[in-house]
């Protein structure tokens, strides 16, 4: 039996044939108006695709098709981090991510009787020294492989609005623990963006101006300008995950198919490093256990668009100070999904699916050409000096807030659906609204905004009226 002896039977039907037949079932209703939707980043999505459809095949790949249960820490105290630390490995975590916000945390406290050996590290830190990067690698000894340093002075700007200390010194520090020390990872901390609003072609397209500030000042440095053809310069994308499913499976497989393409320019050959995680925009304080089906899908995306490493959101993060039973649940989520559900078990799930692929060409092209536009206005600290950057996401970010005012954009049991017997006053352990501190900076930070915090405000005012 030949292998495509079923299909023999049939006649291929073309794309043209398909339309034709839906036309007819339409009973003369538009094809166009009643099938066809445009996304944010204008793209128009078809009711269905076809071979005729298919793009240039590119291959994109994580390298791996195991991708690594992980779970971010905030190290305020390095003993209490160390226990959430190791109590998170037990349960099956594969990476840690800590964020440490002084040099003031000791780092044999923080690691602890964690077994490098067994366990990936990430450390994210609030400050910039070359010291204290230095005595994490004498306590790692051997074992410094396993601990990544994010390093990423532009995000820092961008989301406080200050330098640690210049752009001439943060730059500078920056070369020298690259160059001295190859565990340091450079950082692109793409999440920001998507939870101040951002769409999709402006979130690839700034991470690309993102990463392309810090291979431009390499390109430049006398030490480093050589030998950076063909050097392995390691990068982290650290990326929010939205709701859109299918078009944030085609969003992480953009950025890998842009970050090669900006990456060959250079000449360095240098997989990018996907770290997911959920958006917190359409995250919600009221039905708050919905956040935990927006959290599992989120996940599932990041999964099948090829992260490297995934660290869940606790379902009440938003407005619960850290606790046990919240992370146990997150973390348990991607346990499911990895180890029951299978996504860790086929390589580039997404290869041949006409839609994904499709969307993932359209938005890497619209990615590429804002990317184009920015490089062309000066680069991309110089068009967040001119709030050029902020301006978009701000006007990108006000068009999806009037779809949810309208209730376009729904999020059950918040604009829509809601309990009226929920009630949410006494639970706020954090503040979860939009905090702003006045202070001197040098650029207009980029600010995350939730979709929901101006009708819970109101619902929390409501409660406390009626008391």
């Amino acid at each position: 039996m030949s292998k495509n002896f079923l299909f023999d039977e049939f006649s291929q039907v073309s794309s043209k044939q398909w339309k034709q037949k839906i036309q007819y079932d339409l009973k003369g209703a538009d094809y166009n108006e009643t099938l066809v939707w445009e996304s944010p980043e204008g793209i128009k999505v078809k009711p269905f695709y076809h071979s005729d459809d298919a793009f240039e095949s590119y291959e994109i790949s994580s390298g791996s098709s195991s991708w690594a249960v992980g779970q971010s820490i905030y190290a305020g105290n390095a003993i209490m981090a160390n226990e959430k630390a190791i109590k998170a490995t037990q349960r099956g975590v594969e990476k840690l991510s800590f964020q440490i916000p002084s040099q003031e945390i000791k780092i044999n406290e923080l690691l602890k009787n964690i077994d490098l050996k067994e366990n990936f590290i990430y450390l994210e830190m609030e400050f910039l020294s070359e010291k204290y990067l230095q005595s994490i690698l004498d306590f790692a000894g051997n074992l410094k492989e396993k601990i990544h340093f994010n390093l990423d002075v532009v995000g820092h700007l961008a989301r406080t609005g200050n330098w640690f200390q210049s752009l001439e010194k943060d730059f500078a520090t920056v070369q020298n623990m690259l160059e001295a020390k190859p565990q340091c990872m450079l950082s692109v901390d793409v999440s920001l963006y998507q939870n101040a609003g951002a769409d999709m072609a402006q979130q690839l397209a700034y991470a690309l101006a993102h990463a392309n500030e810090y291979l431009n000042d390499f390109a430049r440095d006398e030490k480093l300008a050589q030998p950076l053809e063909g050097r392995s310069i390691s990068i982290s994308f650290k990326v929010a995950v939205g709701t859109n499913y299918f078009f944030e499976i085609a969003k992480l497989r953009a950025l890998r198919l842009l970050w090669k393409t900006l990456a060959s320019e250079y000449g360095i050959f240098t997989e990018c490093h996907i770290i997911a995680t959920p958006t917190k925009r359409n995250k919600t304080v009221y039905d708050y256990n919905t956040n935990m089906l927006r959290t599992t899908t989120e996940c599932m995306a990041a999964a099948l668009g090829g992260a490297n490493t995934i660290l869940n959101l606790p379902y009440d993060a938003i407005y619960h100070k850290d606790n046990e039973f919240g992370e146990r649940i997150a973390v348990n989520q991607l346990l499911l999904l990895k180890n029951e559900s299978y996504f860790d078990k086929v390589e580039n799930p997404a290869d041949g699916a006409y839609y994904i692929e499709s969307i993932t060409n359209q938005l890497a092209e619209k990615a590429l050409i804002l990317f184009k536009s920015i490089e062309s206005g000066g680069g991309f600290l110089k068009q967040m000096k001119a709030h050029t950057i902020q301006r978009k996401i701000q006007e990108s970010a006000q068009k999806e807030q009037a779809k949810f005012n309208s209730k376009e954009e729904v999020l059950v049991g918040t604009n829509k659906y809601q309990n009226e017997n929920d009630k949410m006053k006494n639970e706020i352990e954090l503040y979860p609204f939009l905090k702003i501190n006045a202070r001197k900076t040098l650029i207009q930070p980029i600010l995350e905004k939730r979709l929901a915090e101006e009708l819970e405000q109101k619902r929390l005012d409501d409660e406390k009226f009626n008391d």
